[in-house]
């Protein structure tokens, strides 16, 4: 009888990447811990893989990552139905775009919720569990808007760049607990997030060419998992250039 892959906890499964990922984990046969707010979607997700015919199974367990009780709530159904997770992907996230007028302490209060003490809460709620085992890995999805600060996402930019620096704080003490820390930072990706963006999106990609990209980067256990390539490099060496010359091609974003 042939093993199952393992175990694959997802949050912000309900749409977008986390949804296709999702999918793709139950095709390959893994069984998946599907998390989001909505339950109607997480079913439709069960539903779609089902209808699909894959050998993997998709278990819905509803969870709000800004709440510490749901937290809790959440990974205790999923130690009790699944285990503990082989792999546990941070997907869940807030985004909206904002310019200098619009901008609010609670725009910023709500994404760092999501965006940083969502992902820390579930970390931590899971981080003892996995110990326990000789092989895990962490996947935290951050962003390449983390790398720089770039106008209208003072926010959401600054959220993704925590989690940057989390990422790269975390990876040797986890190792050395068996933990592998991989850090995935997409461009545009289209997905009901970016459909907010007015702007040009250089190099977009679609969600399952992206999901495809995404996969394959987290099966390869290299720290840090970016695309598209072109775009992804061109930000980075962004982040190095002297700041005149750097805000000289930022203010362009404008």
């Amino acid at each position: 009888m042939t093993q199952a892959p393992g175990v694959v906890w997802i949050t912000g499964a309900s749409s977008g990447l986390g949804f296709e990922l999702a999918l793709r984990y139950a095709s390959d046969g893994y069984t998946v811990v599907a998390s989001a707010r909505r339950k109607d979607k997480l079913l439709a997700l069960v539903a779609q893989a089902r209808s699909q015919g894959f050998n993997g199974k998709v278990l819905p367990v509803v969870l709000d990552v800004t709440n510490d009780e749901s937290v809790n709530k959440a990974i205790g159904e999923i130690l009790n139905t699944a285990g503990i997770p082989d792999i546990v992907v941070l997907n869940a996230g807030y985004y909206e775009p904002c310019s200098l007028e619009e901008i609010s302490l609670q725009h910023f209060l709500l994404t760092y919720e999501v965006n940083v003490h969502g992902v820390v809460r579930c970390l931590f709620g899971m981080l003892d569990e996995l110990k326990q085992k000789d092989q895990s890995q962490v996947v935290l999805v951050s962003s390449v808007a983390g790398y720089s600060g770039l106008p209208r996402a003072a926010a959401y930019g600054s959220s993704k760049a925590a989690l940057i620096h989390l990422a790269e704080s975390l990876r040797h003490e986890c190792k050395a607990s068996g933990i592998n820390i991989t850090l995935v930072n997409p461009g545009f990706v289209k997905t009901p997030l970016t459909d907010k963006n007015e702007f040009p999106m250089p190099f977009i990609m679609s969600v399952e060419k992206a999901t495809d990209a995404m996969y394959k980067g987290i099966q390869s256990g290299r720290f840090e998992v970016t695309f598209p390539k072109r775009f992804t490099w061109m930000l980075k060496f962004l982040r190095i250039l002297p700041y005149p010359l750097y805000f000289a091609i930022t203010r362009k974003f404008l």
